[in-house]
């Protein structure tokens, strides 16, 4: 089939490879533009950039869909059969959604309409779901609301982190695409109850705060490793919480230490951290933090 493929991030990597892959025809890349990167500032392209030139196949990166009447110009000549978005970056508007005779079909890693929006991986770990999945979609004009094609489910153990469940995600999406092309399967109405959202995460999301419970902090650290981060501050500097576990009882002031383990108040029982890291300094563990760094217990946290 005639494709034109939209996405950005790794997460959307395997799904063009799989495309590729079973024999159909990629005309076109549509990502987000180079962005300036590291200590050097250099212009790195985004994960799919760098996979469809290896791929051999055009890329484009406009700055803006909505109104550039010479990009959709550009995109109609493509003629594609189908589009196939996975985390662009760019909401498509209505004139560009009506090129493709098969439509737009966006691979979504939530199980719609829970977790509609930009984050929605993040956002199902710190809820404390216990399971999420990928939905094949046939993108309208909302965020996320068009009708479902296919859905796959995977579950949320107890101490799975971002990264994993990012990676079984943008597998099975891959694979759920294929066949949602193969097949063609009517499309379903997303259900008029539950959507929930979640949206763009920034650095400053990963901030702890204390008076929010053990448990959900600890959710925190799985959920935004390894980005945004969740961090904690200690006078001027900054402590990037890796790994941690929440442990009962334990009442005080949220941001209290209270021992040598590095155990912390929170607002509901307290929160060991295993694993954690210093601005410009490998991860360590707890101990091997406190042999080089005087924290004894009545310190404050996050201040």
């Amino acid at each position: 089939m005639r494709l034109v493929f939209m996405g950005s991030p790794d997460f959307a990597v395997p799904a063009l490879q799989a495309l590729v892959a079973a024999g159909h025809e990629v005309v076109a890349i549509y990502c987000q533009p180079p962005r300036p990167s590291g200590r050097g500032h250099v212009q790195q392209p985004c994960p799919v950039h760098r996979a469809g030139e290896s791929l051999g196949i055009p890329v484009r990166h406009p700055a803006k869909l909505r109104g550039d009447s010479a990009a959709l110009e550009a995109f109609r000549a493509l003629q594609p059969e189908a589009v196939v978005v996975a985390a662009y970056g760019l909401i498509l508007p209505g004139d560009w959604l009506a090129v493709p005779p098969r439509g737009c079909l966006n691979i979504h890693a939530s199980l719609l309409p829970r977790w509609r929006g930009a984050a929605p991986i993040h956002a199902a770990i710190l809820a404390g779901d216990t399971e999420t999945g990928v939905t094949i979609m046939q993108m309208d004009a909302g965020l996320d609301t068009g009708p479902m094609l296919l859905r796959g489910t995977v579950p949320i153990g107890p101490r799975a982190r971002l990264g994993e469940i990012h990676d079984k995600l943008a597998a099975m999406g891959a694979g759920l695409v294929l066949q949602a092309l193969a097949d063609n399967p009517p499309p379903v109405p997303q259900p008029a109850e539950g959507a929930t959202y979640a949206p763009r995460l920034t650095r400053a999301d990963g901030r702890i705060d204390w008076t929010m419970s053990a448990a959900r902090i600890e959710r925190q650290t799985r959920a935004f490793d390894p980005w945004p981060g969740a961090f904690t501050t200690l006078g001027s500097e900054v402590l990037k919480v890796l790994e941690a576990e929440a442990v009962a009882g334990h009442p005080g002031e949220p941001g209290l230490v209270l021992d040598g383990a590095l155990t912390v108040v929170c607002g509901e029982d307290a929160l060991r951290i295993l694993r954690l890291q210093r601005a410009g300094r490998g991860p360590v563990t707890a101990a091997e933090f406190l042999r080089g760094y005087a924290l004894p217990p009545g310190s404050r946290l996050g201040q």
